[in-house]
């Protein structure tokens, strides 16, 4: 995996000055308002280090534990792959992508009909980002329909753990099948000790929009503090639904949430491994559907990165996701928008490629076209170089008025690296395209997703460990089938 080097090209979403409003408003609204923490652990934390109890479960967090907080939490996390290789620095402009999770449905891609998601779809999901050079991590993309309700998330853990070598971001019903999960994790890193040192998952979890630090959400955080897994832990505000019709209101509101997540984050284990970021989209008035895919959702995507810099924390986005239903010109569209936005904006851990229909269906082919469409925006973002070689006015001279560089030593040596070459989109002339069938962009996706699932093998887990996740599951499923989700 490249790691984005930003030499010319970067999207500063606000000025200094802006920053440090949202940081300030966001303050105003920890010590004024406060925020709801059901969790009886976390509350005490917070009262014992000196916030201030409100009525009921309302804690008030003055700035200096923001500000205590933002001085123990790490500046980069460093993600390994399953076999403990270093591969993804969440740190400063570092750009990731990956997919997203828990989508009910998915297109089939040797049918292209839309169904419920099974647990083989994130296994054969997981594989397909495994071959892809700009994907770089994978989250469980679909609710398999085919496995108990209890267990629904232990058993994504175990087809991205049987599909992908890469880093994963893994979600959880709460503390038990997190443990579960946990457990596995455990398993492929060789012990605990080893997955805290080299980890390869972390856990997304959310406080729940307006101000509310839930019991279940809170209770993840604290256990991975604990044991030094990183968590993202991520509001999700709807703009006019559960967060103030202004962006602003529900950035600053938004952006109390996860410091106040962080404050308790490191109270519990100090130097903990968190990853900033919000989620912060709009309720869409006409219809009442949560946009994924709208211009609101990647600017605040790049001012949330912009935030991260200045709090020198890593951060999470979004990119690549289209609400769209298929993968057509609007899906393009839409999953461009959000990519070129992270990738000059600087977000690290930008999630949610290869979403349909607002974050419900997967889709292999967009993940695939969004592959491409981020080596485009890589291309982009990389810059000019003006240098001896670049500027080739030797080469000018020797050619002179009148000649051609087609066959010159300089283009032979040049032209694979001076110019962006795509994989399907056509640039083929119009009798060459309409011999080979008049394909459009969804035929020549789907022909490659169907190769890749068919060729690419998938370094394979030792038996052992299959074996012990195997009984990991099962006994969890023994103890928990009567539990409802």
């Amino acid at each position: 995996m490249t790691i984005l080097d930003r030499t010319t090209l970067a999207f500063q979403a606000l000025t200094e000055e802006q920053i440090y409003r949202l940081h300030l408003a966001s303050l105003e609204v920890l010590e004024r308002t406060g925020v709801s923490v059901q969790e009886e652990e976390a509350r005490s934390l917070l009262l014992d280090a000196g916030a201030y109890a409100g009525s009921g479960d309302i804690v008030r967090v003055p700035a200096r534990l923001v500000k205590q907080a933002l001085a123990t939490a790490p500046e980069k996390i460093v993600m390994h792959d399953r076999n403990g290789r270093r591969v993804m620095p969440l740190e400063g402009d570092n750009v990731f992508f990956g997919t997203g999770s828990d989508t009910l449905y998915t297109i089939d891609p040797y049918t292209r009909q839309r169904r419920r998601a099974l647990k083989e779809d994130v296994r054969k999901i997981a594989a397909l980002c495994d071959y892809l050079d700009n994907i770089a991590f994978v989250m469980g993309m679909g609710v398999p329909a085919d496995v108990p309700s209890c267990s629904t998330f232990v058993h994504e853990f175990d087809s991205m753990i049987n599909g992908t070598t890469k880093p994963l971001v893994v979600t959880a019903i709460d503390n038990r099948d997190l443990r579960a999960i946990y457990e596995m994790a455990a398993v492929v890193a060789g012990g605990e000790q080893q997955l805290r040192e080299r980890p390869f998952l972390i856990l997304y979890a959310e406080p729940i929009a307006p101000l509310q630090h839930s019991k279940i959400g809170t209770e993840k955080l604290l256990f991975c503090a604990e044991r030094g897994i990183p968590c993202a832990y991520i509001p999700a505000v709807m703009a006019g639904g559960n967060g103030p019709v202004t962006l602003a209101g529900s950035m600053a509101m938004a952006n109390a949430e996860v410091l106040s997540g962080l404050v308790i984050s490191q109270l519990k284990s100090p130097g903990a491994p968190f990853v900033y970021g919000v989620n912060v989209s709009v309720i869409d008035m006409r219809s009442m559907v949560c946009a994924y895919a709208d211009p609101e959702f990647a600017m605040a995507n790049s001012i949330f990165a912009a935030m991260a810099h200045y709090y020198k924390l890593p951060v999470w986005g979004l990119a690549g996701a289209a609400d769209s239903k298929t993968l057509d010109a609007q899906a393009a569209a839409e999953a461009m928008l959000g990519i070129l936005m992270a990738v000059l904006g600087g977000g690290n851990l930008v999630h949610d490629v290869g979403y349909l229909e607002s974050g419900l269906t997967s889709c292999m082919e967009m993940i695939l076209l969004s592959d491409e469409l981020i080596s485009m925006c890589r291309w982009l973002a990389r810059g000019f170089k003006l240098d001896d070689n670049s500027f080739a006015l030797d080469v000018i001279d020797q050619i002179g008025p009148g000649g051609q560089f087609l066959d010159c030593d300089h283009t032979l040596d040049n032209w694979r690296t001076a110019h962006w070459y795509p994989r399907f989109m056509d640039r083929r002339r119009y009798h060459a395209w309409k011999e080979d069938g008049c394909p459009d962009m969804y035929d020549r996706l789907n022909v490659e997703v169907r190769s890749i699932l068919q060729t690419h093998t998938v370094e394979p887990l030792p038996a052992e460990k299959r074996e012990e996740i195997a009984r990991i599951i099962a006994a969890f499923e023994a103890e928990h089938a009567d539990d409802a989700p």
